[in-house]
């Protein structure tokens, strides 16, 4: 394959065109911890090693510390990632590992969870703005405690593998006009099923060991597969994200919710909020107020504590601010770049220039770190701070942030 990089200029943006190597996948011999859950892609992942020839490990996390919504039925519960069903999940994946002749491991990351995931969901909802708390969970916990606690067990390893849909790759060309060639996250072959945006934080160090081996195959194709290995996990109901609605209550306990006005963008009241930790930007119902006409979250106030209705168009906005970035190999663009960028994981790709942003002295308080502002080609909706405004360039992850603020 032919090197190349091409740079130039359009309204004082680079434009970076490069070629990737896609990073080779465990072959026979290697040893190879899997992250399982029980469902299906982590234990289709962990039979196509086996076939491979790898001598394949498996792991799970431990996270749901016990605790229960009161009133609650255990059995009515949705699977999800913080519930009892983690109980039966490694009942599954222990049977699996025994049946196939593999080591088994439950890796304790509770504490590490309520840290760094839980503790964060409720903070950043408390303070107006809309967690991720998967992307949290995938950098500090399943990326980063998870792999600590095996290495605390002694479980030494080639590769790190999970169900995921992305791929590993590296530029055949420096990045960002650098030498620098890091690990980077692209694109899957099934488009439909991409969570690279779930997986921009995880630092390219921890990429050099991690393989994505569903990278090239289609949800469909994994469901033919599983069924015809005849897999339990074929048969068992996709979990949702993080936690069920029935948990959102007991998460927030610790403390009352603090009621407040909901008001338009004049500042005039229309009604009362239970909670600002209970909205998101972009919200319709469950709004509790008469308006004759149809009005959404538009901005949460937590200083203020109100929550600002408007119409829909008073939704759109034509950039944002993002702090906290992370940058593959830690190497940032020095000048504006052209990007597409996604605001939220089910957001369409939108072409950006992303450029560094100096704040105002009023407001450097508010910034965790360089801060950087995103111009849309075209204005984009519901914006909301806390969430992640991800970068890609040829389909590969090259930058991302937590947007701070939304542009007027």
């Amino acid at each position: 394959m032919n090197i190349f990089l091409y740079y130039f200029f359009f309204d004082c943006a680079i434009f970076y065109f490069m070629n990737y190597i896609e990073q080779e996948m465990p072959k026979a011999g290697d040893t190879v911890i899997v992250g399982m859950s029980g469902g299906i892609d982590s234990t289709l992942t962990a039979l196509l090693l086996l076939e491979r020839g790898c001598k394949v490990i498996g792991a799970t996390m431990s996270l749901w510390d016990g605790k229960l919504p009161e009133g609650v039925n255990i059995e009515e519960l949705p699977p999800s990632c913080y519930s009892p069903a983690e109980l039966k999940n490694i009942e599954e994946c222990r049977a699996f590992c025994e049946q196939h002749g593999m080591e088994y491991y439950v890796v304790d990351v509770k504490q590490e969870y309520q840290d760094f995931v839980l503790s964060y969901f409720k903070n950043e909802y408390r303070s107006g703005r809309t967690p991720n708390p998967c992307i949290q969970c995938n950098a500090t916990v399943k990326f980063g405690a998870f792999l600590k606690g095996l290495e605390k067990l002694n479980v030494p390893f080639d590769f790190f593998c999970t169900g995921h849909y992305a791929k590993i790759v590296r530029p055949e060309s420096g990045l960002f006009g650098t030498d620098c060639k890091p690990c980077m996250i692209s694109g899957a072959t099934d488009v439909t099923k991409d969570q690279t945006y779930f997986l921009y934080r995880i630092p390219s160090t921890i990429l050099e060991k991690v393989r994505f081996p569903l990278a090239n195959i289609t949800k469909k194709e994994v469901f033919e597969l599983a069924e015809k290995a005849n897999l339990a996990a074929a048969k068992r109901k996709e979990s949702q994200d993080f936690v069920g609605e029935e948990f959102f209550d007991m998460i927030f306990s610790d403390k009352p919710s603090v009621p407040g006005d909901i008001v338009d963008l004049d500042g005039k009241v229309l009604g009362k909020h239970k909670g600002i930790e209970h909205y998101t930007i972009g919200q319709r119902r469950g709004l509790g107020v008469a308006v004759s006409y149809p009005v959404y979250v538009q901005a949460i106030d937590a200083k203020k504590n109100i929550v600002v209705l408007a119409p829909n168009d008073a939704l759109n906005a034509p950039f944002l601010i993002a702090d906290n970035f992370v940058w593959p190999g830690n190497i940032e663009p020095s000048e504006p770049v052209e990007a597409m960028v996604k605001i939220r994981l089910a957001s369409r790709p939108v072409k950006a220039i992303i450029e560094k942003y100096v704040p105002k002295e009023d407001e450097i308080q508010d910034f965790c770190g360089t801060s950087w502002k995103v111009t849309f080609e075209e204005q984009q909706r519901a914006i909301a701070p806390g969430q992640s405004v991800v970068m890609y360039k040829d389909g590969v992850i090259i930058g991302g942030g937590i947007i701070a603020k939304v542009g007027k």
